[in-house]
């Protein structure tokens, strides 16, 4: 499922007058890609994201997913949509606190078999390393834990892709790594990511890399292009 920009600005308006915080963009990325979308606070980057997952209409343009535009339908057809495709990773993790590391995960399922997506779930913190916290809160855990919790929480849906908005923002290097690794593995088995971010990344895990100013944005060229 390739996804399309097509002319799209966001703009809002306030007391003190109108901020154009994406400003006529136009960009394709196409299925099975690892996007990096880079750029200061303020930017853009975190409005583009929001739109790229139906969580924000634009002021004007479409966006494209496959056949569909995804803001032609109603908000209900975009939430069944957004709920089916994509897997959303954020800075501060958004786990609930009330619910264990497992339910956590089977939360994102919604209303599938609970017995087959327990199975899914333990199967997935298996792999992160995290089979002996599935009963713990997210206060028990440390920051890493909890980006690599939240991760499996977006997989646990089998998406499409993945939008990331700062996920190693909180974290150590080490920590970063596990985190980008664990994506670089969603993207090696065919999923799309595209990750956000203000500061440097691994640019090595990326096939494409954005800059973002101002409401603009351009390719670079990533390090994964460049030859040695």
């Amino acid at each position: 499922m390739n996804v399309k920009f097509e002319n799209i600005s966001k703009i809002f308006s306030g007391r003190r007058g109108t901020v154009t915080a994406l400003d006529d963009i136009s960009l394709e990325i196409e299925e099975g890609q690892f996007v990096v979308i880079q750029g200061p606070s303020g930017s853009g980057k975190t409005t583009l994201l929001q739109i790229l997952g139906g969580m924000m209409r634009p002021s004007r343009g479409r966006v494209w997913m496959g056949d569909t535009d995804l803001y032609a339908m109603s908000v209900k057809e975009r939430a069944r949509f957004r709920a089916r495709n994509i897997g959303f990773v954020f800075q501060m993790f958004h786990l609930i606190p009330y619910l264990t590391v497992e339910e956590n995960v089977m939360a994102a399922a919604g209303v599938e078999s609970r017995l087959t997506i327990r199975k899914e779930a333990r199967d997935l913190l298996d792999q992160f390393g995290l089979r002996d916290r599935i009963y713990h809160l997210p206060a028990q855990l440390s920051a890493g834990e909890k980006q690599r919790t939240a991760i499996a929480r977006a997989m646990i849906t089998q998406p499409r892709m993945i939008l990331a908005d700062e996920p190693t923002g909180n974290l150590d290097p080490h920590n970063a790594r596990e985190v980008l690794d664990l994506l670089a593995k969603f993207n090696r088995q065919g999923g799309m990511v595209i990750l956000v971010t203000h500061g440097p990344v691994a640019d090595l895990r990326a096939s494409r890399w954005f800059d973002i100013r101002q409401g603009r944005i351009e390719e670079k060229l990533a390090a994964s292009q460049i030859s040695t």
